[in-house]
């Protein structure tokens, strides 16, 4: 909690992908930080945020759907990105990576 705490103070264009993977995982500011978010994965989908490959990415999908309703655009590129992935970078996520990933992709457009 502490270092959700302190990442409230920090600019937002200082905060890097691990405190990102946080501040997600634990819904704080997340009109402002899933943009950010996004903009890496945009670039590299299974970035390494700081457990593993693809970290960023499943706690950015975890987001709850009126997170992701405030972005639309930004949801469909993402969606995008993840139709576009092979199916051996796929395969490398943790159990139920690629549940959570299918489940993103697949969610009907009213709760996107």
């Amino acid at each position: 909690m502490r270092k959700v705490h302190g990442l409230r103070h920090v600019r937002l264009g200082e905060i890097g992908p691990a405190d990102l993977r946080i501040l997600i995982s634990q819904q704080v500011a997340l009109p402002y930080v899933l943009p950010l978010a996004v903009r890496l994965l945009l670039e590299e989908p299974l970035l390494d945020a700081s457990f593993y490959e693809g970290d960023l990415l499943l706690a950015a999908l975890r987001a709850p759907a009126p997170a992701w309703a405030l972005l639309p655009d930004l949801n469909a590129r993402l969606r995008a990105v993840i139709d576009a992935l092979p199916e051996t970078a796929i395969a490398d996520l943790p159990p139920g990576g690629a549940e959570e990933l299918a489940r993103f992709v697949a969610r009907p457009e009213s709760l996107r």
